[in-house]
């Protein structure tokens, strides 16, 4: 009978190694000028600061939440 308590009784391989994931692109939607930080995108009304839109073709979308906004036409 083995001594360890549940589990299998295979000999595990131990431990994965750490992989580094890249950094969370949320810092490059701010731009420092001076000592004011000012927003490069519009966050959504329904989830609030923090969760900026994607820029699509013609529309502002939301990820999270769905959220779309569509932009006008500019007539030249």
């Amino acid at each position: 009978m083995s001594t360890m308590k549940g589990g299998s009784s295979k000999d595990s391989k131990g431990k994965k190694p750490h992989k580094n994931k890249p950094t969370g692109k949320k810092y490059s939607h701010y731009k420092i000028e001076g000592e004011k930080i000012s927003k490069t995108r519009k966050s959504c009304p329904r989830c609030g600061p923090g969760t900026f839109l994607a820029d699509h073709r013609g529309r502002l979308y939301c990820g999270k939440c769905h959220y779309t906004e569509f932009t006008k036409k500019e007539e030249a």
